[in-house]
């Protein structure tokens, strides 16, 4: 009988048992965006995709710390986290300009087309729910949204807070922010970039919101009024509701029940 050599054995079982690459479950990397500026993603699970926005001085890895995160995954969801550029291990651009005309925006419908994701949902909370409001505007292929932490003050395109963290972050004769500037500079983030994301945060008005059409959650704290009303946001949205969870601004997010009510709305 005649030895099949090493080759030929592979083409034999290739016959039999044809090769397949089994999907990819997990990954991370960084993706060039619209200005080649470079953003760090991760995905997790194989599902109906979730996009997590995070906040303010923070970075996507900040939402597995949340049970949120863990709880999406157990439920059969697929997970992406990115680090919004000037963040965790995305560039941070020193030009105030490469935060302005809705670049945050910009990365995350790139990277999500880069992923090959055509229909998704997301979650923001905080400065990333004022992402996930442009999102709402721009993107089509966003099907159902949870806005968390964020009353209707963002609408305004001259928020005092944004002005005033803007300046804070550039001066440090701006009085009445030394814990917050010492915090930046204790947890090694970068000043500039965060002032910069400040001085070209998007706002979207009221005008716009009444045009979204996807359903949306509005979820907040019972002890949270930080970024104005969450109730009177809610009015806004022709397809929203409001949930009260417990917290303030910095720990509802992080709860259980945040969790559950995020979930029992991205399932129906």
């Amino acid at each position: 009988m005649k030895r099949l050599t090493q080759p030929g054995l592979l083409l034999l079982i290739g016959i039999i048992l044809p090769f397949t690459v089994p999907a990819q479950k997990d990954s991370a990397g960084y993706f060039s965006s619209f200005d080649k500026v470079k953003i760090y993603y991760e995905v997790k699970g194989t599902g109906n995709p979730v996009l997590l926005i995070h906040g303010f001085t923070g970075k996507g890895g900040d939402w597995k710390r949340k049970p949120l995160y863990d709880s999406l995954l157990a439920n059969g969801f697929k997970v992406i986290i990115a680090d919004l550029r000037g963040n965790g291990l995305s560039d941070k651009p020193h030009e105030p300009g490469a935060y302005a005309n809705d670049a945050e925006a910009k990365d995350l419908m790139g990277l999500l087309k880069y992923l090959g994701i055509k229909k998704y949902e997301a979650v923001g909370y905080s400065r990333g729910s004022i992402i996930l409001a442009r999102l709402l505007v721009f993107d089509k292929n966003i099907t159902k949204a949870v806005i968390g932490g964020m009353g209707t003050d963002f609408t305004n395109p001259l928020w005092p807070r944004r002005i005033g963290i803007y300046e804070a972050l550039m001066y440090d004769s701006v009085k009445g922010y030394d814990d917050f500037r010492k915090r930046i500079a204790t947890d090694g983030l970068d000043r500039l970039a965060l002032a910069y994301q400040q001085k070209g945060q998007p706002s979207t008005s009221k005008e716009e919101l009444a045009k979204v059409k996807q359903k949306v959650l509005i979820i907040c704290g019972d002890q949270d009024e930080d970024n104005g009303k969450a109730q009177d946001l809610q009015q806004l949205i022709p397809e929203s509701k409001f949930v009260s969870v417990p917290g303030n601004h910095g720990s509802a997010s992080g709860s259980s029940v945040f969790a559950m009510q995020v979930l029992s709305f991205l399932k129906k």
